[in-house]
């Protein structure tokens, strides 16, 4: 069974250290940051403990929390970033669909809610990240076509059509011969589809390039280095101590490491974030000019009860994901899953095995219980989460941006993140720490 994106140890998905595709090893990796520079620390405040080296300490460098530096950047805190390969993470990965309405699940109609007020945010989040740093994040306005190839698959898209008119959701439905009208690529057995103008897409890759940029510009410290645990004196966390040893302070703390959140020593079993890693295989085609315009938006079917899905960007790659698989830490691109992802590409665009194959790749998803994200404070003062965010960790970037420089200015949550703030998984038993020797 497949999801439709995939988010490395990013996270939704999203963040800290990326294993190695090609490992082997089906251990954990550590939760990691960048190794400090000796200008890296710039002590600027004190507090009752002491100096600190920042006024927010950000654990994970994926697209997570990259904005959440660089938006609490711009608000005036000093702020700095703990991870060994910052702008890697899900960005590797990811296909980058922005796909707030192709993507509704039953259940999931909250998180709807959040997803849409990011999508709606990105046009100008994108503009925004162009003007501050030059970069263009290859935002698309360019929709999504999501098929059916049989019976069975056509009326699944029928009910999904069904939620989304009860959401309230704009989608059109189209028989198969218009959607191939659409996409002349698409195979003749295609049975009908949803055309929806907006669900848009991203090059998380870029946009991963772009964010780090601006968090250099806005003043964010790196440190490239293992994040070793959690500091945590008198009921509050204070920071962090990096793999060798040396050990950096904070007025907050943000984990934004992805599927390794739950990982960091020191972190109390009260607030230690349930998220789980969830492997996707992703591959990547080249279409060479004869070939261009292969698709102009992004496609996307069930096939046998497998999701798949096509996006083409205007540099002329065609990214085709995702396995989803519940496999712990291994991140090893597998034959079998390189063969199944062309198998029902090739069944929905025959045209593919002709396209030259350049990449295949796989990563860990930040899979939380409800799928959703865990935002903001928790119930230790001073540790803020940004994780979870499984499917839709780059779709996510700018609202998770707005909502956790807001929570560390001010402490609280907009209304729109209040239904995932992390205490809904809290356990009742109070923060205990034991205090440093």
């Amino acid at each position: 069974m497949r999801s439709s994106e995939v988010h490395a140890p990013d996270a939704h998905a999203p963040d800290a250290h990326v294993a190695d595709p090609h490992a082997t090893d089906a251990r954990a990796p550590e939760v990691r940051a960048p190794e400090a520079r000796p200008t890296d620390v710039r002590p600027t405040a004190t507090d009752g403990d002491g100096p600190r080296t920042s006024d927010v300490l950000v654990v994970g460098g994926g697209v997570i929390g990259l904005v959440t530096a660089w938006r609490a950047a711009l608000r005036g805190l000093r702020t700095a970033v703990v991870d060994p390969d910052p702008g890697g993470g899900a960005a590797r990965v990811a296909a980058g669909m922005l796909a707030a309405v192709t993507e509704l699940h039953y259940g999931e109609e909250t998180l709807l809610g959040l997803n849409l007020a990011s999508a709606a945010r990105y046009p100008a989040f994108a503009a925004e990240l162009r003007e501050a740093t030059g970069h263009d994040v290859g935002y698309r306005a360019c929709g999504t076509l999501a098929v059916a190839l049989d019976a069975d698959d056509r009326a699944h898209l029928r009910e999904l059509h069904a939620l989304q008119t009860r959401c309230g959701l704009t989608s059109e439905w189209l028989s198969g011969r218009d959607c191939r009208r659409l996409e002349p690529m698409l195979a003749p057995g295609v049975r009908g589809g949803l055309r929806v103008d907006g669900d848009h897409q991203v090059d998380p890759r870029r946009l991963a390039a772009a964010l780090l940029v601006a968090c250099e510009r806005a003043g964010v410290v790196f440190h490239r280095s293992l994040a070793r645990s959690l500091t945590v004196v008198r009921d509050r966390a204070r920071g962090v101590v990096l793999d060798d040893g040396r050990e950096l302070t904070a007025g907050q703390v943000v984990l934004a490491a992805g599927s390794l959140s739950g990982r960091l020593a020191g972190v109390p079993p009260e607030v230690l974030p349930p998220v789980r890693p969830v492997k996707g295989q992703v591959l990547r085609l080249r279409v060479p000019a004869p070939y261009a315009p292969f698709l102009s938006r992004t496609v996307r079917a069930v096939v046998r009860g497998s999701h798949v899905y096509l996006v083409p960007r205007e540099n002329g790659e065609l990214v085709v994901g995702a396995t989803s698989e519940e496999l712990g830490w291994d991140t090893t691109v597998t034959a079998g899953g390189v063969y199944e992802l062309l198998r029902d590409a090739h069944e929905l665009v025959p045209g593919i095995t002709e396209l030259p194959l350049t990449e295949t790749l796989a990563g860990l998803r930040p899979g939380s219980p409800d799928n959703a994200p865990l935002l903001g404070p928790t119930a230790l003062p001073g540790l803020h989460l940004a994780t979870g965010h499984y499917r839709n960790g780059v779709l996510l970037t700018p609202v998770t941006g707005d909502v956790m420089a807001e929570a560390l200015t001010t402490g609280a949550l907009p209304d729109e993140a209040r239904p995932f703030t992390p205490r809904r998984f809290s356990r009742t038993s109070p923060v205990r720490q034991e205090q440093p020797a």
